[in-house]
């Protein structure tokens, strides 16, 4: 397996993170959420990595126009999975997975070269 970017291709942070694999001659493969929407055991797989709170973008416009129903069930890993499932926009990008199955969360381009090491 190579290193492996899961995301949105029109985020603003995704395309950083494009700029910077091409410009430091990365080779990745790159999964769209929104041609290849994640499902649930791959989402319980970083969940067990990186915990489910980690993988929720809170910033994002998804989950602030979630009303407050949807929000509680953000507090609980089976129902908070399930709508990351369903609302692939509101999962944090990049998710950079490693061949080694280590994850680096968010634009982290120092983290990304040590996990190359």
């Amino acid at each position: 397996m190579q290193l492996r970017v899961y995301g949105i291709k029109n985020c603003n942070t995704m395309k950083k993170t494009f700029e910077f694999l091409d410009s430091e001659g990365i080779d990745y493969e790159f999964v769209d959420y929104k041609k290849q929407a994640p499902d649930a055991s791959l989402l319980v797989k970083f969940a067990d990595k990186v915990g489910f709170e980690s993988l929720i973008n809170k910033k994002g416009t998804t989950y602030r126009k979630l009303d407050d129903a949807d929000k509680e069930k953000m507090e609980s890993e089976k129902s908070a999975l399930a709508v990351l499932a369903e609302k692939s926009s509101m999962i944090k990008r990049p998710i950079v997975e490693f061949p080694n199955g280590e994850l680096v969360l968010g634009f982290e381009p120092e983290k990304i070269k040590e996990g190359l090491k």
